[in-house]
């Protein structure tokens, strides 16, 4: 930060912040300080999350397992309770492991993956064009590569039948309920990385029919999903011929299902 922070401006901020009804107010304000150039730079940000915008999406960057991930305007906001499914492909990766990262978002999965094996194979894709570009910038940069399409459809052939590990972060949220996000979901990331149909497993299952075709023998699909669903998502993964098991984190309140072909 190239500006003096006066005492009375930082406790404008969070007051601000607080009025507005973000709960963590002075922690996101020192996030807004170190990133703001410039005292006009602050307001124009602070009014921003004021007014409802995730965090990331105001300072264009999320802290993720480790890494800063540029987050655009528009885009999914990786979840710190998804470092938990991370740290599974991780724990399952290695040094020149194929992986891809479906619903890849901004890519934090895959740039996680590319930071910890940089001689791995990385691929990702996801059908929202601000994604791609997003996810482009943090993947890409680390040398993988990102394709903007439906599911499996954009990528090349040749990964069929040699993944190693598949991450499948898919929208799970049940349609009735996305009306109950937080309007910062809700209103300012897009529908299609959140709505998961009906039952919130519409994407699973499209997943789940195709995976088998493009793991490797003993490759592994991980998904994360809600504790309520997990039996489902289970029973999903098993019917289409992969082996499945369930890990969770208590602390972050994660639930994810490891399928093995």
């Amino acid at each position: 930060m190239s500006f003096d922070l006066s005492v009375p401006l930082r406790s404008a901020t969070v007051s601000r912040l607080r009025a507005a009804g973000c709960v963590f107010a002075e922690d996101e304000a020192e996030i807004l300080f170190s990133t703001a150039r410039d005292a006009a730079e602050l307001d124009a940000m602070t009014e921003r999350r004021a007014a409802g915008l995730p965090l990331e999406q105001v300072v264009g960057w999320a802290a993720f397992a480790g890494l800063r991930i540029a987050v655009d305007p528009g885009v999914f906001v990786p979840r710190r309770r998804t470092e938990f499914l991370v740290e599974q492909a991780v724990g399952l990766a290695g040094a020149d492991a194929v992986c891809v990262d479906l619903c890849c978002g901004s890519g934090a999965a895959a740039a996680v993956l590319l930071s910890r094996f940089p001689d791995a194979e990385v691929h990702a894709s996801d059908i929202e064009p601000a994604a791609v570009r997003c996810a482009r910038r943090n993947v890409e940069s680390l040398g993988g590569r990102v394709y903007e399409g439906d599911l499996f459809a954009p990528l090349p052939g040749t990964l069929r039948g040699r993944v190693d590990v598949l991450v499948a972060n898919v929208p799970y949220v049940p349609s009735g309920d996305v009306g109950l996000l937080p309007p910062e979901a809700r209103e300012h990331e897009p529908l299609v990385a959140l709505d998961g149909g009906a039952d919130g497993l519409d994407v699973l299952r499209r997943v789940a029919a195709e995976a088998a075709g493009w793991l490797a023998p003993g490759g592994r699909l991980l998904t994360e999903t809600s504790e309520r669903q997990c039996d489902r998502v289970v029973g999903t993964l098993a019917a289409a011929g992969l082996t499945p098991r369930t890990v969770t984190s208590e602390e972050l309140y994660a639930t994810v299902v490891v399928a093995t072909r």
